[in-house]
């Protein structure tokens, strides 16, 4: 088994933050610092993604990537920790939540994925545009991203606060985008698929969504009967598809509240 890239900082019970497809562990950069007074934290780099590469055969799907990241959790000396995910990443966490509940201590997920009655068929042709720029644009992305109409381009419909979002998180996530190689495999894998199983009542879980998620919009990617049902549902206002840029005190504040559940 080869190894996914990863890094731990802070002591406490382990925390495990997932990231969303087209990103990588740096897209938690705002709320690590916190929580690792207080936890473990554990960051990792899906396959095709940030520093992880991408062996030939490996299944992208989100039920498959859990399996994975257990794999890979047991083999760094980790029986059982609280997971957060976003996006991709949140989906990912929800299925190892199903799959493994012993292992699972609480689950936060961030604009999680899955969550549709009608799962997607084909790509997306303005994200698969979006990708297409940031592959050929990402090598100036230190340069191109101190103007603010570059800015407005490329986060403008991912968060109603693009403005003010760090310069270096607006330069990390466009390198990652820009060199994830598990890109696309992770989108067609999650066609026709959505979230559909059964998570035990033991398991803390608490569901975050932005009020103006364009990435997922509540009319079609936020069905609450898809997700355990006795999750926590949060709506938190002026936040898009990364509330943990937007609204950083809001989600740390939930990450805890929900790890405490436990």
């Amino acid at each position: 088994m080869y190894e996914l890239r990863h890094e731990r900082t802070g002591s406490g019970e382990p925390l495990l933050l997932i990231h969303g497809m087209g990103s990588s562990a740096q897209a938690w950069k705002l709320i690590i610092p916190d929580l690792s007074r207080d936890y473990e934290v554990i960051t990792i780099d899906l396959p095709g993604h940030g520093l992880s590469k991408l062996p030939g055969g490996t299944r992208m799907d989100a039920a498959a990537l859990g399996e994975l990241v257990f794999d890979q959790m047991s083999a760094w000396g980790f029986d059982s920790f609280h997971i957060v995910g976003s996006s991709l990443g949140g989906w990912i966490a929800l299925e190892m939540a199903a799959a493994q509940p012993n292992r699972v201590r609480s689950l936060t997920g961030l604009a999680p994925a899955g969550l549709w009655l009608v799962p997607e068929t084909r790509r997306h042709p303005i994200s698969a545009v979006s990708r297409y720029m940031a592959a050929t644009t990402y090598p100036f992305a230190p340069y191109v991203l101190r103007y603010k109409w570059a800015r407005k381009i490329g986060f403008a419909m991912v968060s109603p606060k693009w403005e003010s979002i760090p310069l270096e998180v607006c330069i990390d996530a466009t390198r990652a985008m820009g060199s994830s190689t598990g890109y696309f495999p992770a989108w067609d894998a999650m066609l026709g698929l959505r979230f559909d199983k059964e998570i035990s009542p033991d398991i803390p879980v608490t569901i975050l969504f932005g009020d103006t998620d364009n990435t997922l919009p509540v009319r079609y990617s936020q069905e609450r009967s898809l997700a355990p049902a006795h999750a926590k549902w949060v709506t938190i206002p002026q936040a898009g598809h990364a509330p943990m840029w937007d609204s950083v005190p809001v989600v740390l504040e939930h990450i805890r509240q929900t790890a405490r559940s436990r």
